[in-house]
């Protein structure tokens, strides 16, 4: 077979890359291991898609971190409008949630994807399931284990866009890293992951599942305030996904990470030892936070685990429960993952620098980003950036 342009990888990288290439005529193959294509995308649509974030453009890049800079130009080019311009072109129109983070107005990633398939269908883009790459072979051709067997395909120029980690029962599992042997390749972590704590059996058979809401957390420089949830080996939720990157990184460093609670982080501390302060009479310890200070369940929960007996009733203690945090939960339950390809085997325009006319877009890319739209919106991006460079690299 001989194509233009072969696209491996057939999630929102790969496919805005085809999409690029499509609309300028170019003959365009997309190829995924998986029986449909962007399985992990439907799956970030479960209980909503989170498509980009409305923040402003320099607060949306800074949510890179270290990456921004060699991500900026890729962003600034297919940003957070440009991805809402693009799913309205789709029919499918977004609406901006009280966070700030922008959604289809029905929530859903389906329609968006069969109405992007049926543009990409119309452009000529073929498509093709179940063919697991296998690299390079002597002569530069693909090659694909096929259900029918092992087949090679022909082509000008390619985009690899072959995702992270996480989640490999979607088909990002990583294993592209043995076909890139020899290049710079950062190793895989957990990025917007959980973390194991160890509960008391008491708290962990009372608690394992119960919500936690409106509490502060902070760590390092970082303050929010947000929920989690706790789990049967620790904690969850997108609060904590938020300073994953830290806290990962701390636990590395120093073995575990001590993560600061706030049980009420609308109270101050004054006002918190005043209601405190309140005769206790004969009430129970339990009996006198829930009271006073609104602390009950899993909350109070959370301050018996963390402090001693003697600090229950410490205003500043309860506004910074210690919560230790001994691992990051394994790379296949993550959201998403860090490492990845390093950018200095790129250059500007994406492009393998030890194989030109081969480029790579999206989460197999050493990037990171929080939850909210950031981990979405980048793929669109450097998969756009990465089809538009290719159609250069052919046009020379």
């Amino acid at each position: 077979m001989q194509y233009d342009v072969v696209i491996i990888g057939a999630g929102p990288a790969g496919l805005m890359a085809a999409e690029v290439l499509g609309q300028s005529g170019r003959r365009v193959a997309v190829f995924d291991a998986m029986p449909s294509p962007a399985r992990k995308f439907l799956r970030a649509g479960i209980g909503g898609l989170n498509l980009t974030h409305s923040e402003p453009f320099d607060a949306f890049l800074g949510r890179f971190g270290d990456r921004a800079a060699v991500l900026a130009r890729s962003l600034r080019t297919f940003g957070p409008q440009q991805v809402r311009d693009w799913a309205a072109s789709l029919g499918v129109e977004t609406f901006v949630g009280s966070s700030g983070r922008v959604f289809p107005t029905d929530f859903k990633a389906a329609p968006l994807l069969r109405a992007w398939l049926r543009r990409l269908g119309g452009l000529g883009v073929r498509l093709f399931t179940r063919h697991r790459w296998q690299g390079w072979d002597q002569t530069g051709a693909h090659r694909f284990i096929a259900p029918t067997g092992e087949i090679r395909v022909t082509a000008r120029a390619a985009i690899l866009a072959l995702g992270g980690a996480s989640w490999p029962r979607l088909g990002s599992d990583g294993t592209w890293t043995q076909a890139l042997d020899g290049l710079p390749l950062a190793p895989f972590r957990p990025a917007n992951c959980g973390f194991d704590v160890e509960w008391s059996p008491h708290f962990r058979q009372r608690f394992a599942g119960a919500p936690v809401k409106a509490v502060g957390l902070e760590f390092g420089d970082r303050k929010l305030k947000g929920e989690f949830v706790i789990t049967d080996t620790g904690i969850e939720g997108s609060a904590v996904y938020a300073l994953s990157a830290p806290l990962r990184d701390a636990i590395e460093n120093h073995g575990q990470a001590v993560l600061r609670l706030d049980l009420k982080p609308d109270w101050s501390t004054e006002k918190l030892a005043a209601a405190l302060a309140r005769p206790q009479g004969s009430r129970s310890l339990a009996n006198h936070l829930e009271r006073q200070a609104g602390l009950k369940g899993v909350a109070a929960g959370l301050a018996r685990e963390g402090l001693p007996p003697a600090s229950l009733t410490d205003a500043a203690s309860l506004k910074a429960v210690p919560l230790v945090l001994k691992s990051p939960r394994p790379l296949a339950e993550a959201i998403s993952t860090a490492g990845g390809l390093r950018f200095d085997a790129v250059d500007e325009n994406l492009m393998l620098v030890s194989r030109p006319g081969i480029f790579a877009a999206g989460e197999m890319l050493d990037w990171e980003a929080p939850t909210g739209g950031y981990l979405l919106t980048a793929c669109f991006a450097t998969g756009h950036a990465a089809g538009q460079a290719a159609g250069r690299w052919l046009r020379a």
